[in-house]
């Protein structure tokens, strides 16, 4: 039947009487036709597709400066909550950074300490100016040395509002000094403005800075199992929610390194700046992604129910249920269309057993056979009993001893038996094989 396709397949449950090829059942029949007959059963389709097993989350932790892995807390394989240390890098360049920022914030005045006269004024803010564009360039570097292109971009907008904030306490400053010289405003407020911007200026340089040296410790974004270097190129890691609260600044993905380099860096080892240190796979919740041609995809709703094949655990079989469809469909490198369907995973089992299967790794191959319809009661024929006539289904039907062409509807269909909604009864005598070779009205002999 040309419009069945390979992807589909038919399991049904419901004989197919065949005549039995005897001798004296050849009398009733032409050379090379076989009779059979309708029967009722139950009719599952089956939605063939590949896939791959799927981990929800896997975070890779790199290095936000160049350094030294002074501490690594975990084992390959580790088991560990979200926040959890994994590791600490110490950076000298940071931490320089820091305890300058300290000292400056340390001297900074409070409410004294500024000059009295308004030349004085213009160039005591002159220079708060340079010092604070200095250090959000500093912060600015900083954020750049932030492999992951989001998390780079959570601290440039740190630093972008530090920006704009000490960009107001200098302009208030600057009005107060004006205000001053056109005799509308007293000395002391002048002195106050500058003061505030001052310290402002210097509070926002050690915030950024300090808050550089804490992203030297490395904390599990998500709940998981560690492993060490980053993750492979074919298995992009997924980084959503590792902006965490109380001020810790989140860490960025790394890639892998070159085919034949080991890219895990040991305790003590020197570690460059975007170098993947270890990544957190949360393995609690594996899942699948398959790829479902354009022509069976509008079949895949949510809800769906599966059964899926490991290439690496042959004569296991896991349950899964379809969790959502892509909207947008990926091409395939032979030029095809498929749509991206992604399902949870469920435990297996060996066929016929209580043994139960192993636990898949995420980035196993994997045949997801889905099925997306079924029809109970139904009055069901071999596929190759259906045939494509004046573009019509048609089936060859014995009717008073002679051939006469049915046309029917089809419902749920496959290689191998298909559902008749219209044309064709149960118990009747149809042909199942040879119809090329009958002719309308021809006596069944």
């Amino acid at each position: 039947m040309s419009r069945n396709r390979s992807r589909t397949v038919i399991i049904a449950a419901g004989l197919l009487v065949l005549f039995p090829m005897t001798a004296a059942s050849c009398d009733d029949e032409a050379p090379g036709v076989r009779l059979g007959t309708a029967t009722l059963g139950t009719v599952d389709e089956i939605v063939e597709a590949p896939g791959t097993v799927v981990a929800r989350t896997a975070a890779t932790l790199t290095a936000p400066a160049a350094g030294t892995l002074t501490d690594l807390l975990v084992e390959p394989g580790e088991k560990v909550a979200e926040g959890d240390v994994l590791a600490v890098i110490h950076s000298p360049e940071l931490e320089r950074r820091r305890d300058a920022a300290k000292k400056a914030l340390d001297q900074a005045p409070s409410g004294g300490g500024v000059p009295t006269g308004t030349s004085g004024f213009t160039a005591v803010r002159e220079r708060t100016d340079k010092q604070a564009g200095k250090a959000f360039e500093q912060a600015a570097e900083a954020a750049d040395q932030i492999a992951d292109p989001e998390l780079k971009k959570a601290l440039k907008r740190q630093v972008d509002a530090a920006r704009e904030q000490y960009a107001a306490a200098s302009e208030a400053a600057g009005a107060a000094v004006r205000s001053v010289q056109r005799g509308v405003a007293s000395l002391s407020r002048a002195v106050g403005a500058l003061s505030a911007a001052q310290r402002l200026q210097t509070e926002q340089a050690y915030e950024l800075a300090d808050a550089a040296v804490d992203a030297l410790t490395l904390r599990a974004p998500v709940a998981g199992v560690v492993q060490l270097g980053g993750t492979a190129p074919a298995a992009p890691s997924s980084l959503s929610g590792l902006l965490e609260s109380g001020g810790q600044l989140p860490q960025s993905a790394g890639a892998a390194g070159a085919a034949g380099v080991d890219t895990t860096i040991p305790e003590g080892g020197f570690v460059a700046a975007g170098a993947p240190v270890l990544t957190v796979v949360d393995t609690s919740r594996l899942g699948l992604s398959a790829e479902v041609d354009e022509t069976d995809v509008l079949l895949v709703e949510t809800g769906v129910k599966a059964r899926v094949e490991l290439d690496a655990a042959p004569g296991a079989t896991y349950a899964a249920t379809v969790r959502s469809t892509d909207l947008l469909p990926t091409t395939s490198a032979r030029g095809g269309v498929s749509y991206r369907v992604r399902l949870d995973l469920a435990a297996g089992s060996y066929a016929g057993t209580e043994e139960a299967a192993p636990a898949p790794r995420p980035g196993m191959s994997a045949v997801i056979r889905l099925s997306v319809r079924q029809a109970t009661s139904a009055v069901t024929v071999p596929a190759s009993a259906v045939l494509s006539k004046d573009g019509q289904d048609t089936v060859w039907i014995v009717d008073d001893g002679r051939y006469r062409a049915a046309g029917v509807r089809l419902g749920v269909q496959g290689e191998d038996t298909v559902q008749v909604l219209s044309g064709v009864d149960a118990g009747q005598q149809i042909v199942v094989g040879g119809a090329d070779r009958v002719e309308a009205g021809a006596e069944v002999r």
